[in-house]
């Protein structure tokens, strides 16, 4: 439901892009037919381009939520007393933050299944790519979420003889859930653009099928105009998604 929605608003955003520059003062001419050949279907290769969405989607929502689930380990570990959990979370954050995301990805394809001995595909080496280049800024995130949190409210669960994680899950967790809610929607945002850096491992994303049209096409200003519009709907559309969340989270 959602993926159609994007779709029809991307293509109205593009139509009406493309009218706009057509009209600009501007020596180049503009191939529109690229995108948009002249015959019976029409809209072919816009429709060839918005079908890497759903891989595009479907691979930031799994990376972002496994992102979440490392980073709140991690988190956990930085939060308590043990010097040994300390060491490892400094040790992870400062060596993941350290490796750039495009590496990590090449690396996972190419190298993970050398050392394991399996075979990846690009979707699964790009989850676990984007996973764990993720996990530290949202482990610092849930760190400084979790110390917002009044330690009032950790006292009064420890009075009461709850467990330290008893009080995490029942007082910590929300609040600092709603207090990292905007944050957490950055990250997303930033998990969407990022996701494109797995077309180099050949996955049918958004970028993936921009390439593949500009090989057959030779216009690459013109499909590569129409990508930047297709992030741009996508990501407006989380903004939005993110906000309404934000604001029922409020009311409750």
């Amino acid at each position: 439901m959602i993926f159609n929605s994007v779709k029809k608003i991307s293509l109205f955003i593009a139509l009406s892009s493309l009218l706009f520059l057509n009209g600009c003062s501007s020596n180049y001419q503009w191939g529109w037919y690229a995108i948009m050949p002249n015959n019976k279907v029409g809209l072919s290769n816009i429709e060839f381009l918005i079908g890497g969405l759903g891989y595009t989607v479907i691979l930031s929502i799994i990376s972002i939520f496994f992102a979440i689930l490392i980073g709140l380990l991690i988190s956990i570990a930085s939060i308590t007393k043990s010097r040994a959990l300390n060491v490892i979370n400094i040790g992870y954050t400062e060596i993941v933050r350290a490796i750039p995301v495009l590496v990590m990805i090449l690396w996972v394809y190419y190298g993970l299944p050398v050392l394991l001995n399996l075979n990846f595909t690009a979707f699964t080496a790009g989850i676990i790519a984007l996973s764990i280049c993720e996990s530290p800024f949202i482990a610092e995130i849930f760190r400084s979420g979790i110390q917002a949190v009044p330690k009032g409210q950790k006292e009064a669960g420890s009075s009461m003889g709850m467990s330290f994680f008893q009080i995490f899950y029942h007082i910590t967790l929300p609040q600092a859930v709603r207090i990292i809610l905007p944050a957490l929607g950055n990250q997303f945002v930033y998990m969407l653009k990022m996701s494109s850096l797995v077309s180099i491992i050949g996955l049918n994303e958004l970028t993936r099928k921009a390439n593949e049209l500009v090989v057959s096409q030779y216009r690459p200003l013109e499909i590569y105009t129409f990508l930047v519009l297709e992030y741009l709907v996508l990501i407006l559309v989380v903004s939005f998604l993110v906000r309404r969340l934000e604001k029922k989270l409020k009311v409750s």
